[in-house]
């Protein structure tokens, strides 16, 4: 069974996507810092790490960035990256980072869930569904 790494300091963030899994049998594993996340995926190789971008100290784009130079050096494995983002602008911060997808908040779990399933499947996922409201000019 595949195993999720989800990290954010917001336990409802955590709870979401938790609930967003598209299979019960998905293993979960859960973290509330950035900078505990390279030693997790040296200690035991998730599939998924679905990273929510605001996080104290090391936020999502300096772990991913972490974690894909370290991986690229060679001292650890590759582990896909999920971006949760907070706002439609946040989408260069997750590109810069090479993070392999990314949702843009409020969580909506379809949308949540097919990127899981497609990251785990070895795709890359863009939200391109969201769209920010629209504010009426007066």
């Amino acid at each position: 069974m595949p195993e999720v790494l989800v990290v954010s300091d917001s336990a409802r963030v955590r709870e979401e996507v938790i609930a967003s899994l598209p299979d019960a049998g998905i293993t979960v594993r859960e973290l509330t810092r950035g900078a505990d996340v390279l030693p997790a995926v040296v200690a035991k190789k998730p599939d998924l790490i679905v990273l929510d971008q605001q996080i104290g100290r090391m936020g999502g784009m300096a772990t991913t960035l972490d974690l894909h130079l370290e991986a690229g050096a060679g001292r650890v494995p590759h582990v896909p990256v999920l971006q949760l983002l907070d706002r439609r602008a946040d989408v260069f911060l997750a590109r810069r980072s090479e993070a392999e997808g990314w949702v843009v908040k409020p969580i909506d779990p379809l949308r949540l869930g097919r990127a899981i399933s497609t990251l785990l499947a070895g795709g890359t996922y863009e939200d391109t569904a969201y769209r920010p409201p629209t504010v009426p000019v007066h």
